[in-house]
């Protein structure tokens, strides 16, 4: 029996990138994946390329700041429930001085990145206590030392720490666990901004994260292998500090 047969699973921003390689991960372990985006023409590739690959899957346009009821119903609608929720989505509205950031480009970051994941758990929270869910949120590496020229998004990212330790707790006793992952720089349009050559030179590692990097620990932490832990963060970055 595969980890995660038949295990409903919400992926958001998950056309590309980290949410994609956890998608198909989950759904290479049995998984039924929800496959959502901002953009259909991404959906759709997507969705064709999991399906390719023998995986159940399905797919919604979403902005998770808009369409939450939209996502959590097409899902139930699908699939019957849902088993674990990745809150993925996140935007960086502004690159260089945190001094020189807009009013609207910092509500946008913290309504993506913040609010959206919150409400979007909360939205789903009955059907996670009926099957004892698992949620993830994706942190990053900048939540625990801010990124350079990111300094309001390091903040949103500390913020999703934080709230995974107290969400962790508050909901252990309806059996959802709660955990996060903070990656590193990894290879994604999202991190085009920042230099390749720069990260590979400054890492431990000698390289660049990878999606499939951070799969693995994804797939545990939602897992009955994980069973005893929650309200933890992960960090994968190749052996770069984390401090907070």
């Amino acid at each position: 029996m595969k980890r995660f047969q038949d295990k409903v699973c919400i992926v958001t921003a998950s056309a590309t990138g980290i949410g994609f390689a956890i998608a198909r991960k989950l759904g290479q372990e049995g998984g039924k994946i929800i496959i959502s985006s901002r953009n259909q023409k991404h959906v759709d590739a997507a969705v064709a390329t999991l399906r390719s690959e023998g995986i159940t899957c399905d797919g919604v346009v979403c902005h998770v700041a808009k369409d939450r009821k939209k996502l959590i119903a097409f899902t139930v609608e699908k699939f019957g429930g849902i088993d674990i929720l990745i809150n993925n989505a996140a935007v960086a509205t502004h690159f260089g001085p945190s001094m020189g950031i807009t009013e609207e480009a910092y509500d946008k970051m913290v309504e993506i990145n913040i609010k959206a994941p919150f409400f979007l758990l909360k939205e789903a929270l009955p059907y996670l206590t009926k099957s004892q869910g698992k949620v993830i949120f994706v942190a990053s590496l900048a939540g625990y030392t801010p990124f350079g020229a990111l300094g309001v998004y390091s903040m949103t990212k500390t913020a999703l720490i934080s709230l995974t330790k107290s969400l962790g707790a508050e909901l252990a006793g309806s059996k959802i666990r709660v955990n996060s992952i903070a990656p590193g720089i990894i290879k994604t349009k999202f991190a085009d901004a920042i230099s390749e050559s720069e990260a590979v030179k400054t890492n431990p590692s000698g390289r660049i994260g990878y999606p499939e990097d951070c799969t693995g620990i994804v797939a545990f932490l939602c897992s009955n292998e994980a069973d005893y832990i929650t309200g933890e963060t992960v960090v994968i970055a190749g052996g770069a500090q984390s401090r907070l």
